[in-house]
């Protein structure tokens, strides 16, 4: 691999970590399960490792969790660092681990290094701080310097004492997990369901969305436990010389430890007590994902220190995703609210690692070829945290059995379904017509950046799309003749309704530009709408074109490709979407309801005018389209990297590899308040 490779690889996995970091620490919504996040993690150390000088400031290796949001709950600073834990996956790792701290500690090889061992609960981190012995705060890991407020919630859980027993520290901050019991989360989720609310995806999903409540009543009707595993901030004596010690007396103030906790002296008994949780992890009543080490010496672990994100005296050895053997009943087709067709397995019920799992991902056609499974056949499953588990094999490929045939169309609308060339996915062309994406498409072309349609709310387009007012576009302009059948729904009176027909109305001449986004064809995003109406000017041009382009006329399609920054995904995806009858029904329906004018750009004087202009970092009083729109009414070009040609690159907080290009290549370099400010100077 060459650097210029591996330092686009370590972009990629810093964006799609810090991605994924989001979804499981501060949205409690995994996209992944914990082993493919794991394999991210450990592809970036060995990138990492290879080539040291293209460690990146936002790299994976130095970040904790995920920074704490605008939060409800309000924040806490740690006054000492929650960190994160490094992770082993075989036999061989620990035994790399402790021959590390062995030489780190200078030890002779017979000197015996005693660790402690525990489960590693699957729960939400937790500090608890408590100042002669009561309690007075309660905080979420965040981003292991800074999290969340939760001393109101964690009032309701019975596991944390208010107060502790016997002589305390002047202050003493407890830390562990605040987790959820396998049979409790089944009853929660049991009981969300009768009551038609959200299902929790597992165990540590379920205690982290229960404690991170804005109201605490909520977290106390949910069923959370809580045990230690280590300590922050102390005022005070230290209760012992041992993580052992610590962890006894910890026991004895009245929080609860793990069950499993013990004491290893040697490489063999450390080995023995991960094959012993190992062999009870289906059996005990809370989900776990491996056992954890310490240095047991507090001196030892005092002297080791610490690497960016983790202690040099801890490691969690994972456990394998766990698995069981059932049967494939059927296979049905999932149709998401972007067209994607996605196959689900429908299973024998089988009990994997205490929950008892009816439906697989089988992920996209391709998938599905590749183990070569059908209804009928045996299969290995592993969940890993995932809502909907995955196969690991097919048992039976070889028995004669009639082949499973992916849809051509979709099952819900018949409209063809397609892939992109280099993509596996398959999705459906329908669009506004499909059933499965229609309302989320309404909820689109509403929203801001399309036409911007006050009253029109999400929950307004579900109450509409039920009782068969609103199926497409073109019936929001028709909302006028339902006044009255509106004013008899509960909650609306004259002035709402007059506000939400006064504003579909004076949507009748929509810029043609928000309107083409606003279709929610794939890959025409707001900027894309743009550039191809700044060229196109009116919509019946450009679908004229489109088709042509379609039908394989080489100077239509050149006439759309010569547009900068369109390429040859945007021309099928127009091609796609006007060959479908359904869609140029909904698009010729629409244009009977509004006559959007020719669309032009009305392009300002400024010192921009004419030059290219590159946005980088994160952009915090705006959207990285309205900038780019903001470049176009100057007279300048967005372009999306930097080179030679740029004039001016405009940098937010985090910006990276674009600064030090542009800041090599003697580019003007300016922060956002400096282009707010050429913006408002432009006349």
């Amino acid at each position: 691999m060459t650097e210029a490779q591996a330092a686009n690889e370590l972009m990629r996995l810093a964006k799609a970590i810090a991605h994924h970091n989001r979804r499981y620490h501060a949205e409690d919504d995994p996209e992944i399960s914990d082993p493919e996040y794991d394999a991210l993690v450990r592809r970036n150390e060995e990138l990492e490792a290879a080539f040291p000088q293209l460690v990146r400031d936002d790299s994976p290796s130095k970040v904790v969790g995920h920074a704490v949001a605008t939060s409800p709950l309000g924040k806490v600073t740690h006054e000492v660092r929650m960190m994160s834990l490094d992770n082993a996956f075989a036999d061989e790792e620990i035994t790399d681990f402790v021959a590390r701290v062995r030489r780190y500690l200078n030890l002779d090889e017979d000197e015996t290094i005693a660790f402690t061992a525990e489960d590693k609960i699957d729960g939400l981190s937790c500090s608890l701080r408590y100042e002669r012995g009561k309690l007075v705060r309660a905080a979420t890991r965040g981003d292991g310097q800074v999290g969340e407020d939760v001393t109101p919630n964690v009032a309701h859980i019975a596991d944390i004492p208010q107060e502790l027993a016997g002589d305390v520290p002047a202050v003493f901050e407890i830390r562990g997990e605040v987790y959820m019991a396998k049979e409790d989360f089944l009853a929660l989720n049991a009981a969300q369901e009768e009551a038609g609310g959200k299902l929790f995806a597992n165990p540590r999903n379920a205690a982290a969305g229960s404690l991170r409540q804005k109201d605490a009543s909520v977290t106390a009707q949910r069923p959370l436990r809580f045990w230690s595993h280590g300590w922050g901030a102390v005022e005070g004596e230290v209760p012992g010389e041992t993580q052992a010690a610590v962890v006894e007396q910890i026991a004895a103030w009245g929080v609860p430890v793990s069950p499993l906790f013990t004491r290893c002296e040697n490489l063999e008994q450390m080995f023995a007590h991960y094959e012993k949780i190992g062999s009870q992890r289906a059996e005990l009543p809370y989900e776990i994902d491996g056992v954890v080490y310490k240095v047991d010496r507090l001196d030892w672990q005092e002297r080791l220190g610490f690497v960016a994100k983790a202690p040099r005296w801890a490691i969690a050895r994972k456990f394998p995703a766990e698995q069981a053997e059932t049967t494939i009943e059927a296979i049905d087709i999932q149709v998401g609210r972007t067209g994607k067709l996605t196959p689900v397995g429908r299973l024998a019920p089988v009990l994997v690692g205490g929950v008892t799992v009816t439906n697989v991902t089988l992920h996209n056609r391709d998938e599905i070829e590749r183990l070569g499974v059908r209804p009928g056949d045996r299969v290995v499953i592993q969940r890993a945290g995932d809502v909907i588990p995955q196969v690991v094999r097919n048992l039976t490929p070889d028995v004669t059995r009639k082949p499973f045939n992916f849809p051509d169309n979709c099952p819900e609308c018949a409209s063809e379904a397609v892939s992109e060339e280099g993509e596996v996915d398959v999705r459906c062309t329908g669009g506004l017509i499909c059933p499965a994406q229609r309302t989320e498409r309404l909820k689109h072309f509403v929203s801001r950046g399309a036409l911007d349609m006050d009253g029109l709310g999400e929950k307004t387009i579900d109450q509409f799309f039920v009782l068969g007012w609103l199926e497409s576009p073109a019936d929001i302009f028709r909302l006028k003749d339902r006044r009255k059948d509106i004013l008899a729904l509960d909650g609306w009176q004259d002035k709402s309704v007059d506000k939400l027909l006064a504003s579909v109305e004076s949507r009748r001449e929509p810029d043609a530009a928000r309107l083409l986004f606003g279709l929610g064809i794939r890959h025409v995003g707001a900027v894309t709408a743009r550039d191809l109406l700044r060229h196109f000017h009116t919509l019946p041009a450009l679908r004229e074109t489109a088709e042509k382009a379609h039908l394989g006329d080489e100077d239509a399609g050149g006439k759309l490709t010569s547009i900068d920054g369109i390429g040859t995904a945007v021309v099928e995806a127009l091609g796609d979407f006007f060959h479908e009858e359904h869609n140029v029904a909904v698009w010729d329906d629409l244009l009977s309801e509004v006559s959007p004018p020719r669309f032009e750009v009305e392009t300002l004087q400024s010192p921009v005018a004419g030059k290219t202009v590159v946005f980088t970092g994160k952009l915090e009083t705006m959207s990285r389209d309205e900038a780019k729109s903001q470049a176009e009414r100057l007279g300048a070009k967005a372009s999306g990297s930097v080179s030679a040609k740029t004039d001016l690159l405009v940098a937010g907080p985090g910006a990276g590899s674009k600064l030090k290009k542009a800041e090599s290549l003697g580019i003007e370099v300016i922060d956002e308040a400096g282009w707010a400010a050429i913006v408002a100077a432009a006349k």
